[in-house]
């Protein structure tokens, strides 16, 4: 039998495989407040079930978690709502680009899962049922810090407002489902609701311990929270291994093998069922618009500790 993992070193050896590479991809420029993030930053943290941190690189440095943050609202969402937010939004890959206004047209404003845009757009107009947007944001940031414990997690203000000033894309996506009769709420508060989501600053620890409770059957075991129950957080882990990575899902999953939610701030949340929460962040991105080297940080963990969801 093999021994227990040394986590620490693993995790020491690719950062230190990593650094002659810091700085390669693109960092998101389409979004101003991203493009001023230095390219050179890497971390990486693994929190397990039992509580063990170890961490390597900027893992405590805060960045903006974009759209990690999906996996949050859909919980909440499906915390709210229950199955029936699937008459609203699909469960399929969608093949196209994160903010792709193509399938929107076929599918006449039903988006083809909650990760897209256009998914997270309709995920968010239902977490904003029954509040005002201001109380909705109050609501996500709550959800966050109480899933990762942590109380000082915040919306990143400037973000949020360069992402409302050049997010044509989004508007023209959630206009395109409300001409559908697909969203509730008006354009303008669904979309103030969504940019600051996408807008969450959290450092690579803070985002593994929020993502624990997918680790552990929908229960944070560091804090014994019951976040959900252990069927929807395995349906939770599906959608992140088929659609969490946009049109680069089938990739990470090849090379991967675990779920896991890319944003375009260069963070990563992966988890290893019943083992560990995973978060890396390194904002070059490849042609996917997923982080370059944390894709690659990822696949060498997988490897090296046999967690992928497929065998060793």
């Amino acid at each position: 039998m093999p021994g227990p993992l040394d986590l620490q070193s693993i995790v020491d050896d690719i950062h230190r495989e990593l650094t002659p590479r810091l700085g390669e991809g693109k960092v998101a420029d389409y979004i101003p407040q991203l493009a001023r993030v230095d390219p050179k930053r890497f971390g990486m943290a693994i929190v397990t079930v039992d509580g063990d941190v170890h961490m390597a690189g900027d893992a405590q440095v805060p960045f903006s978690i974009q759209s990690i943050s999906k996996v949050f609202t859909l919980t909440l969402a499906l915390g709210k709502h229950g199955e029936n937010i699937w008459k609203r939004v699909g469960r399929e890959p969608s093949g196209s680009a994160f903010n792709s206004i193509v399938q929107l047209e076929h599918e006449h404003g039903i988006p083809r899962n909650p990760f897209i845009n256009a998914g997270a757009i309709a995920i968010t107009d239902l977490v904003l049922a029954g509040h005002t947007p201001k109380e909705a944001i109050g609501e996500v940031v709550r959800f966050v810090r109480y899933l990762a414990d942590e109380d000082d997690i915040v919306i990143d203000p400037e973000v949020a407002r360069s992402e409302a000033a050049t997010g044509y894309r989004n508007f023209a996506l959630a206009n395109f489902m409300r001409s559908f009769g697909k969203l509730d709420h008006p354009v303008e508060h669904v979309l103030g609701v969504y940019f600051h989501q996408c807008a969450l600053a959290m450092s690579c620890v803070q985002l593994a311990k929020a993502g624990l409770f997918l680790a552990a059957s929908g229960t944070n075991p560091l804090t014994r929270h019951s976040v959900v129950s252990k069927q929807r957080a395995r349906r939770i882990n599906a959608l992140m291994l088929t659609c969490g990575h946009y049109d680069g899902s089938g990739d990470f999953a090849y090379r991967v093998g675990l779920p896991g939610k890319s944003g375009v701030g260069g963070g990563i949340l992966c988890v290893a069922p019943g083992k560990a929460s995973v978060a890396v962040w390194s904002p070059g991105l490849n042609h996917n618009g997923n982080s370059l080297l944390g894709s690659l940080a990822l696949e060498m963990l997988a490897s090296r500790t046999g967690w992928s969801v497929f065998g060793a």
